[in-house]
């Protein structure tokens, strides 16, 4: 019968979720190093989070962007931490905030313009694949834009590479005459994709107003197989 089925990433194409991620990570990095800040000023910690969004280790946005495979190995052997460890413990760190201060999570996260009114009349059958911890994902659509999208169709941490859940979908008996559409900020991502030769079939989309840069939307748009979209675009498709 056709149609269209978006696979969705969710930070940085439906959601910004900066301003709670950088919150979540400085709750969750006063339970994993408490001694750093004993006696530390609230107005301190506002100057942490401040400095999330401009600089770390004395490099840029769009430096740490550009270079962050190379960079995250490094801090973590460094100061010798374990990724699931903090995954777990940022996962938790959430939870309780969830728990405690549900207004006040959810406001620290919001939808983009336009995003909220294409997912509730979207006409497409529309799957969220977020390397995010899939209950957040489905919190913040649910309370925040008020969608409802079953859990079945979220594909969170922990379900595999996003190549491989790509995969999975197409496969789906369901899905056999529609086309496909996969949505991301990262450019890297996309490039995985173009690697597999079994996802040819997928139209390919990368997000202006996600957390990319301008090199790296540059360099989409040498890309055959690539569509770089504005935002109002991508909410028009998805109607």
């Amino acid at each position: 019968m056709g149609g269209d089925l978006y696979a969705l990433d969710f930070d940085g194409v439906l959601c910004d979720s900066c301003g709670e991620s950088s919150l979540s990570a400085l709750k969750a990095a006063k339970v994993r190093w408490t001694s750093l800040f004993d006696g530390v000023d609230p107005r301190i910690e506002e100057w942490i989070v401040d400095q999330m969004h401009i600089v770390a280790d004395g490099l840029n946005i769009q430096e740490i962007l550009e270079n962050w495979s190379r960079l995250k190995p490094i801090i973590m052997s460094e100061w010798d931490e374990d990724r699931e460890a903090l995954i777990h413990l940022f996962g938790r760190v959430r939870d309780e905030w969830m728990e405690n201060d549900l207004s006040g999570w959810i406001g620290a996260n919001r939808f983009y313009p336009g995003v909220a009114d294409a997912l509730k009349f979207s006409s497409s059958s529309v799957y969220i694949v977020t390397t995010k911890q899939g209950r957040f994902a489905e919190a913040l659509l649910r309370e925040l834009a008020g969608v409802n999208i079953p859990s079945e169709r979220i594909y969170g941490l922990g379900t595999g590479p996003k190549v491989e859940v790509l995969k999975k979908l197409q496969s789906m008996s369901q899905h056999k005459d529609l086309t496909l559409h996969f949505v991301e900020d990262r450019l890297a991502t996309l490039k995985n994709v173009i690697k597999e030769p079994a996802l040819d079939n997928w139209n390919l989309y990368l997000g202006r107003w996600g957390y990319n840069t301008e090199k790296e939307r540059e360099e989409a748009e040498s890309i055959p197989r690539i569509h770089v979209v504005d935002l109002s675009d991508f909410s028009k498709k998805l109607k």
